[in-house]
């Protein structure tokens, strides 16, 4: 008979110091580091008071092990810091992880303060204390009595603050559902079981650099800097100088970018207005430059802020010292995104891995199951655009979906009236552009942009015309486009609104404008209000950190389609863990690992899984397409 579990409210203090901290480390560099020590830790069983424990190393470990974690549900504050301590110092495994920062991102929107301090404001239930900052820079055996005393009581007071919140966040109707997905999410990281092929990771490291200054010439060479580039062959650091000072030319580099087919990002000047160039190193246009698909962009980026490493090389390195440490602990960010989605954490992004150019599944193919597994990745096949078709009626591109009948050529063949037999491959990949870029109100301009992007380019009239032509195809989807504007309104004036039949409800809340989830979650949109623009026109707007933004109806149901597909992976990887563990989630594939000898089996049970919809999804056509091999790139 299985225990009934026991909550666990569990907090530790460790050293930290203005240079070894959190703020200048990962989580898994700080915890693995031989300068860490547990100076002590606050423990609560269900409503007891909570007690504060220290001691040497070996007796805090036996105090540990006096308790049967089996029946535990262990719950932190940012238990990703929390968790690492209890499995990777003292090889604990509880029933369920559980996350009061978590469950906070989810109940009150990823903009909301989500630290203990904003929680317990939030909540009435407290004050955090401030006495930890009286002791930075002491370990264990600089605490005389009254210290630790002093120490103890605030630790034992953020305990009981977590405790608290978590019952009231209960209390409020916090998804049983999503508690399951805070665990799983949680495990990937403080029970790690995947590893890192260190000397596949040394090797391409070194291909990386090796290829870095290659590429710049090439760049520098293609767009006819052939002086420089024989400068940077050179490669002394007065001539590297020269090749950077040409390279911060907004004009020049804007340029430079031009002739390797890319437009160089552009934002508002807040000084004047108008449109300027966002070559800024934080601007996050430029940002997106050094991600670039093209090496050559990534080069000519990277040499303009005098990087001395590329994101790849970067990235590799961190890889190589996480192997070097030990089991690789995925981190990632629940409940990252506005609408849900999981993110990168920890320093490490395994979200925007290359899958294409000169690294394309590089680190992937670094990323190792257990001895005597493989790793199964299955990708839910067009999520989105499945379950835009759905939300809008749109019955005949659901079918279609339904019968895996080939969409792209179906709109292509709309886009060119030709018959679906007659599609090319040119023809057939702009069908498959429009159904994915296309229905959320894509206008002309960005659509023609966004093709180029993907290196086929097409004049204005005729961007305008293939937009045309997927609203007249599908029209119910731009009819929801016009719903949800008409939604958005009713938020601001505090009525009720339901859409994609019923599914979503749209109401004010007590900060702005809100949509109702299947799952009981919502998404916030705080501040909303409508507005006139300088140009005298009426738009809507929300406040974020990053200051007010425009919300309309066709990004309004981008937002709930994304959070909608999410709930429906994140039910699916629940319904996959009950056989398999999931050790990865990447936008919207879920990977798991399985014993060799039942590598088929486990396979055929993960598509099943993945075509799996809860019963308020009936009818969505979702669909998948898996991997399998001994590494995540074989995949």
């Amino acid at each position: 008979m299985i225990a009934k579990p026991q909550l666990v409210t569990i907090d530790f203090e460790a050293y930290y110091s203005q240079t070894f901290s959190l703020t200048k480390m990962s989580t898994e560099e700080y915890v693995r580091s031989r300068e860490f020590q547990v100076i002590g830790f606050a423990i609560k069983f269900d409503e007891a008071p909570a007690t504060f424990h220290t001691g040497r190393d070996e007796e805090l470990l036996a105090k540990i092990k006096e308790i049967d974690w089996s029946d535990k549900l262990v719950l932190a504050h940012n238990t990703m810091f929390d968790g690492a301590i209890l499995n990777w110092v003292y090889g604990v495994k509880p029933r369920a992880w559980l996350d009061t920062l978590s469950m906070g991102r989810a109940l009150h929107g990823v903009e909301a303060g989500g630290s203990l301090k904003a929680l317990a404001e939030r909540y009435g239930v407290g004050v955090k204390g401030t006495e930890v900052n009286n002791y930075i820079g002491w370990r264990r055996e600089n605490f005389d009595l009254g210290d630790m005393r002093t120490y103890g009581a605030y630790c034992v007071n953020d305990v009981e603050l977590t405790h608290k919140i978590f019952v009231d966040m209960m209390a409020r109707g916090f998804p049983k559902s999503e508690l399951h997905l805070i665990d799983l999410t949680l495990r990937m990281f403080v029970e790690p079981v995947l590893r890192l092929d260190e000397r596949a990771l040394e090797m391409h490291l070194a291909e990386v650099v090796r290829l870095k200054n290659e590429h710049l010439v090439h760049a520098l060479q293609a767009i006819g800097q052939k002086e420089l580039a024989i400068k940077q062959i050179v490669g002394d650091e007065e001539t590297k100088a020269e090749v950077k000072q040409t390279l911060m030319s907004n004009p020049k580099f804007a340029e430079m970018l031009k002739l390797l087919n890319v437009e160089a990002p552009v934002k508002i000047s807040p000084a004047t207005g108008k449109e300027t160039l966002a070559l800024a190193k934080n601007d996050e246009g430029f940002k997106a430059l050094l991600e670039h698909p093209d090496l050559r962009v990534q080069a000519l980026a990277s040499a303009r802020v005098g990087t001395k490493s590329t994101l790849e090389e970067t990235r590799t390195e961190r890889f190589i010292q996480v192997a070097k440490r030990g089991a690789f602990p995925v981190p990632l960010k629940y409940y990252a995104a506005h609408t849900g989605r999981w993110g990168g954490a920890d320093s490490i992004n395994l979200q925007n891995l290359p899958s294409r150019g000169d690294n394309a599944n590089k680190l992937k193919k670094a990323i190792l199951p257990p001895e005597g597994y493989v790793i199964i990745d299955c990708d839910s096949a067009q999520i989105e655009a499945r379950c835009l078709a759905w939300e809008a009626g749109q019955d005949d591109l659901v079918t279609a979906f339904r019968n895996k009948e080939d969409v792209y050529k179906i709109m292509a063949s709309a886009i060119y009236n030709t018959p679906i037999e007659e599609v090319t491959n040119p023809q057939r990949f702009v069908g498959k552009t429009t159904i994915l870029g296309a229905g959320y109100g894509m206008g002309a301009a960005k659509f023609q942009a966004q093709l180029k992007t993907f290196g086929t380019s097409i004049d204005q009239p005729e961007a305008d015309r293939i937009i045309k032509a997927y609203r007249a195809t599908y029209p119910k989807i731009p009819q929801l486009w016009r719903a949800s504007q008409e939604s958005i309104r009713a938020m601001v004036l505090g009525s009720t609104f339901e859409l994609a039949g019923g599914l979503l409800t749209v109401q004010k809340g007590a900060n702005g404008g809100e949509i109702v989830l299947p799952n009981g979650l919502k998404i916030y949109y705080n501040g909303l209000v409508e507005v006139v623009t300088e140009e005298g026109k009426r738009e809507f707007q929300y406040t974020t950190r990053k200051g007010a933004t425009r919300i309309y109806g066709g990004k309004l149901v981008e937002n709930f389609t994304q959070a909608i597909a999410r709930i429906i992976i994140g039910d699916q990887m629940r319904k996959l863990s009950k056989k398999y563990r999931v050790v990865l989630t990447v936008h919207d594939a879920i990977a798991v690992i399985a014993r060799k000898e039942e590598a088929d089996e486990a396979r055929a049970y993960v598509e099943e899984c993945m075509r799996w919809v809860p019963d308020w999804a009936t009818g969505l056509p979702v669909n998948c397409e898996s991997g399998m091999g001994e590494t995540y790139g074989d995949c």
